[in-house]
């Protein structure tokens, strides 16, 4: 069984702009892959669907590391 990764805290600092410190929050975010994590746990998944999307995935990040390796 795999187990979840601990993201630890994220801290903004807010000087003066809010507007620019939530950005910053959602870019970090995003870097953590937590809307991902979320998105993806919206929903129950079966097994055997969680096995053939991640193949698919790992197919995919091979194509690209072939074409990049081509260039």
């Amino acid at each position: 069984m795999k187990r979840a990764k601990i993201i630890g805290p994220l801290e903004v600092t807010v000087t003066d702009d809010l507007e620019r410190a939530i950005k910053i929050l959602k870019k970090k975010m995003a870097l953590e892959g937590l809307f991902k994590e979320l998105k993806k746990r919206r929903h129950y998944e079966q097994p055997s669907i969680r096995e053939r999307r991640k193949r698919e995935e790992a197919e995919r990040r091979r194509r690209k590391n072939l074409r990049k390796k081509r260039y």
